[in-house]
């Protein structure tokens, strides 16, 4: 068996990290973490309002055609994507007026009511919280406060 030099057995020693230098790493990775983490949440929140909006405005609008072909609005939100009275309405647009019903981002259904407090209809999401009123993400989204 041949005896390695005194080079070779510093070098096998020196091979890997101490622990200092992995803590360092993983302390640097989680500040780059924290600081994407900061920025992106409120962009997510942005994004998931803007959601709803869309979402209410893409309602309000399958609501109108619905009234251009029916003379009134329905009385709940399956209306735009089942016939009333079981389909034998001839002026009921064939497919519905949308394809289906969409869910708020916390994934609720949109609260409407016809008539409405606030207009001939009312479309709201209760934001985050499902509680009325609130700031933020846990306001309430409605098409009458745009």
């Amino acid at each position: 068996m041949k005896m390695k030099s005194k080079f070779e057995r510093k070098k096998i020693r020196q091979a890997g990290f101490t622990l200092v230098e992995v803590m360092v790493t993983m302390v640097i990775i989680g500040l780059l973490a924290t600081v994407v983490v900061l920025n992106v949440l409120p962009a997510q929140d942005k994004a998931t309002v803007q959601k709803v909006k869309t979402d209410i405005s893409v309602l309000s609008q399958a609501l109108e055609l619905y009234k251009l072909d029916m003379n009134t609005y329905p009385e709940n939100l399956e209306g735009l994507t089942t016939p009333p009275d079981g389909g034998n309405d001839d002026r009921y647009q064939k497919g519905g007026y949308i394809k289906f019903l969409p869910r708020d981002p916390w994934n609720k259904d949109y609260l409407y009511r016809f008539p409405g407090e606030n207009g001939p209809y009312d479309i709201w999401s209760l934001g985050a919280d499902g509680q009325e009123g609130g700031e933020g993400v846990n306001a309430d989204i409605t098409n009458w406060n745009r």
